[in-house]
């Protein structure tokens, strides 16, 4: 996608129905996770800091970073995809990069490749503190489109 993709808005009907379908996810609401930003091939979900989300050491724990992470990339998959379908996450690797610390913790799911079965997309994840963000984790995901079964 070129830069200027990545800075559109998706259309109403489509971000109603990513946030519609985010806010059915119950481990993302019991994270405190909320979609920031919502593009064609690119969403942004945050997670503010709170001990429940942090590790031993008081940084983000890897299980949380890499569930928004996840989500992100499949809501980004999610934006090109017919509105009679559905998205599954097939695999995904993640990289933790650097301790998660900060005010909050920012993934974006970038879509890479859009296909008719099969797309793939990027993933990152921000530290962000006093509004400098540091790339804390990188990764790759495979997402499948599914077709809703017809009522």
């Amino acid at each position: 996608m070129d830069d200027r993709a990545q800075q559109e808005r998706a259309t109403p009907e489509t971000e109603a129905r990513i946030r519609s379908s985010f806010d059915r996810q119950g481990l993302m609401r019991h994270l405190g996770a909320r979609i920031t930003q919502v593009g064609p091939g690119r969403v942004h979900i945050v997670l503010p800091s709170r001990p429940e989300v942090t590790q031993q050491h008081g940084y983000f724990h890897a299980g949380a970073t890499s569930a928004i992470a996840d989500s992100a990339g499949g809501y980004a998959a999610f934006t090109l995809f017919p509105e009679d379908t559905d998205v599954l996450t097939v695999e995904y690797k993640i990289n933790l990069l650097a301790p998660a610390v900060g005010d909050h913790i920012e993934a974006v799911g970038t879509v890479l490749k859009s296909g008719r079965t099969l797309t793939v997309c990027q993933l990152e994840v921000f530290g962000v503190r006093d509004g400098h963000r540091k790339l804390v984790a990188n990764g790759q995901q495979t997402l499948i489109r599914v077709n809703v079964p017809v009522p």
